[in-house]
């Protein structure tokens, strides 16, 4: 990844805080109690605070409610245009967190205007067209097969062993990459999104897979999403399909795995649904809901970048200026919460968990992510009705990534099963 020439900083000190009221968006609370922190942070610094990112890059984080719709229902001045960033002669090329906050390319994701209205044409009808009906067959057969490996064991780990594998086979089938390679992709996206030092070359080994399959597509056409994407009108270079591939895939993988298992981990945990576990399809709709509000999978979204000098909220945003997008934080405000007292949410689809606005996440997309972790929540309750947490819940730890919210593991104990071909 490259940055833009030092010279077209449009204000290249323009970030300004005061030292003392900086909050940082690490340590062991942001990963393992990170709605109470929101929640701290909110109280001491309002619905705007200001933030550092791994390196000492500064930030503001938007966690308020009405400041969050401000944001994303204003992208002439919010746009998400990361070549108005004045921080880039601040940047290493190395910065761990390169590959989610982003650099300037051709994409659905880090365009504005015209230009990403342009890529939207290109993408959206193409997920338009997946066979919902088919992807549920689909995703049931994966699923069987996931839960096959274990079942008879009696213990899992749900992440490793079902939620994770689950969305990138899906996306395999979805977008016609060989199987084979589904376990390789799925790391290089895990190792990127949790911002290691691993991110930049699980970045560009990210890449290579997209541009492999790209050059199988358009050699071989197939009923597949990638040749749906190269059929649509209008005239696309290979760097731009590669990097709408990697958008849609990327976004459709961890934050589905994540929605998937915090969704299961929130059944097994609250006794809310401790008597709905056997296979009830109106808890999985409950449960699912529910962590929209509470445990986002898509934490903080990066980012938004200021056009312009102007105030949110009562802070002053300076030209260039990065702004997280607390998603999770913004779904938890009081100031729209007053009315909830239960911690129900049923039929109430007013967060911000596919974000909003003109960037929010294409609803074909949307369908698609609640088709396989539902899909993946009710054959696993059916299968094993009887499981239960193998640790104590407050022992469960979150991803390290400081953006997406899914838990690095959800050790399960159950009476073992046999297989659908036997016991394994």
């Amino acid at each position: 990844m490259t940055s833009p020439a030092q010279g077209s900083c449009p204000v290249p000190h323009g970030f300004v805080r005061p030292e003392s009221t900086v909050v940082p968006l690490s340590g062991p609370r942001f990963h393992t109690d990170r709605n109470s922190l929101y929640r701290e942070i909110r109280r001491d610094h309002g619905p705007v605070a200001a933030v550092e990112l791994i390196g000492g890059i500064p930030a503001w984080l938007v966690l308020g409610y009405r400041e969050m719709h401000q944001v994303t229902s204003s992208p002439e001045l919010f746009p998400r245009d990361v070549s108005l960033w004045n921080q880039w002669p601040n940047i290493p090329a190395d910065w761990p967190l390169l590959p989610m906050v982003g650099s300037p390319m051709p994409s659905i994701y880090f365009t504005a205007g015209a230009e990403h209205r342009r890529h939207l044409a290109m993408v959206e009808p193409a997920l338009e067209t997946v066979d919902q009906f088919e992807l549920r067959k689909v995703s049931e057969s994966v699923a069987d097969q996931l839960i096959d490996s274990f079942c008879g064991r009696g213990a899992a780990d749900l992440v490793a062993d079902f939620a994770e594998p689950l969305p990138v086979l899906v996306l395999a089938w979805l977008l016609g990459i060989p199987e084979v390679e589904g376990p390789g992709l799925a790391r290089a996206m895990k190792t990127m999104a949790d911002g290691g030092a691993d991110a930049q070359a699980a970045y560009g080994q990210f890449m290579q897979y997209m541009q492999h399959l790209l050059a199988m597509k358009k050699a071989a056409p197939g009923d597949d999403l990638v040749s749906r994407m190269l059929a649509q009108p209008g005239q696309f270079t290979d760097e731009e399909y590669v990097n709408d591939l990697m958008a849609v895939t990327a976004a459709g993988h961890l934050p589905t795995a994540d929605w998937l298992i915090n969704s299961v981990r929130l059944m097994l945990t609250d006794d809310r649904f401790a008597a709905a576990l056997g296979g009830g399809r109106r808890s999985v709709d409950q449960a699912m809901n529910e962590v929209l509000w509470e445990d986002s999978p898509n934490s903080i979204l990066a980012g938004r970048w200021a056009a312009r000098d102007t105030r949110l909220a009562d802070t002053l945003i300076r030209q260039g200026d990065l702004l997280l997008l607390g998603l999770a934080a913004a779904n938890t405000d009081p100031h729209v919460r007053q009315s909830v007292s239960d911690g129900s949410h049923s039929g109430n689809n007013a967060h911000f968990a596919f974000s909003h606005g003109e960037y929010r996440c294409p609803f074909p997309a949307q369908q698609i992510a609640e088709t396989v972790a539902r899909t993946g929540i009710e054959v696993l309750l059916d299968r094993l009705p009887d499981i239960d947490l193998a640790v104590p819940a407050q022992s469960l730890v979150r991803r390290p990534s400081p953006f997406l919210c899914g838990m690095t593991s959800l050790p399960v104990v159950f009476t073992p099963v046999r297989a659908l071909g036997g016991f394994q």
